[in-house]
């Protein structure tokens, strides 16, 4: 039995050094215990994390940005003022928790303690538009630790989160996908946001976004999609045409992206039909041609799932000029990029479609 789930590297090593032999989640017996990195994932985060300025949490220091640390009092006084009866004084508030717990670890734990996630929570109903940006960056930023995601979904905060993300301002609507970003790191978020439309909303935004929402709302949209039947609603939400387009457009710089997001959509039945165009396979053929090594990797990837569904996807990349460049792969390519051509060379062999 195969399981196709993913994992802190450390925590499943722990899993299987404990004599388990089944996965955690689904607890079905595992026919091997050869881990496999997930790339695809790890390259989106990272990349969110550079696009959102985040520093990795093992780097993360335990003082204020000014260089001392949080007091208690302080702490008390913040959340106490998010409760005021003056807008003013909520804003600042709301705005100084958003920028205290940004890049400290400690004030995260400290806020959440003091009860500052359901008044935050909250404010994201208020009409004024700088509250619900101070208050949605906030809850970004207290959702960085896994303890704090818990207690914000406890707080009914994910539906009032997609609220945002389809009506606020532009940046509230950019940090709304960031959030469920990183609360969708918890599998049982991830049905959450699925089953409130976080879904559509985030297709909505990778369509209408600025660049920095773009990648926002495809990272979201990512690690939703690992959940299967996520990948289902995420093709009836229309997130196809906007893939293509990212692909596309260079000046978006977001190939990367796009093509890590059509790795994943190819691996379900629904995605390999709405993906699997002609236009699309002349497409990953340009990149196969052009790309990166990074790009042309993925790009093999994607061909060699839909290739090995439809021996009639192959062929249309051969008449699009893919055999000499797969063979150039094959012996130049990254290591991961050179199974996958050999494997598309394989399945050329298979089908009789070797030129």
């Amino acid at each position: 039995m195969f399981c196709f789930q993913t994992f802190e590297r450390e925590s499943i090593q722990k899993w299987f050094d404990s004599n388990h032999r089944t996965c955690p989640k689904t607890r079905e017996r595992l026919g091997h215990l050869s881990l496999a990195p997930n790339h695809a994932l790890k390259n989106l985060i990272t990349q969110w994390r550079e696009t959102n300025n985040y520093k990795s949490p093992n780097t993360e220091g335990l003082a204020s940005p000014q260089g001392s640390s949080i007091k208690q009092e302080e702490i008390s006084s913040l959340v106490e003022e998010l409760s005021s009866c003056q807008l003013k004084v909520q804003r600042r508030a709301a705005k100084d928790i958003r920028m205290l717990s940004k890049e400290n670890a400690e004030s995260r734990i400290l806020f959440a303690e003091n009860g500052a996630i359901p008044a935050l929570v909250q404010l994201l109903t208020y009409p004024d538009s700088k509250i619900q940006e101070h208050a949605v960056t906030a809850l970004l930023n207290l959702s960085i630790n896994d303890t704090n995601k818990k207690l914000i979904a406890n707080e009914q905060a994910i539906p009032t989160i997609i609220d945002v993300l389809r009506n606020g301002r532009m940046e509230s609507r950019e940090n709304s996908a960031a959030a469920l970003f990183s609360l969708s790191m918890l599998d049982e978020n991830k049905v959450t946001i699925a089953l409130s439309d976080g879904i559509p909303a985030l297709v909505e935004l990778l369509e209408q976004g600025t660049v920095r929402g773009k990648k926002d709302a495809v990272t979201a949209l990512f690690n939703l999609c690992l959940n299967q039947a996520n990948k289902a609603r995420a093709i009836d939400a229309g997130i196809v045409p906007p893939l293509l387009l990212l692909l596309k457009d260079k000046k978006l710089n977001m190939v990367d992206e796009a093509l890590s997001m059509f790795l994943l959509l190819v691996t379900h039945p629904q995605g390999r039909y709405e993906i699997g165009q002609l236009s699309f396979i002349g497409t990953l053929v340009d990149i196969i041609k052009k790309g990166t090594p990074k790009n042309k990797e993925c790009a093999a990837s994607v061909l060699l799932e839909l290739s090995s569904n439809n021996s009639s996807h192959i062929l249309a990349a051969l008449q699009f000029g893919v055999y000499e460049h797969l063979v150039d792969i094959s012996e130049t390519g990254t290591n991961r990029a050179q199974r996958k051509a050999r494997g598309l060379l394989q399945v050329m062999k298979t089908s009789d479609q070797l030129p």
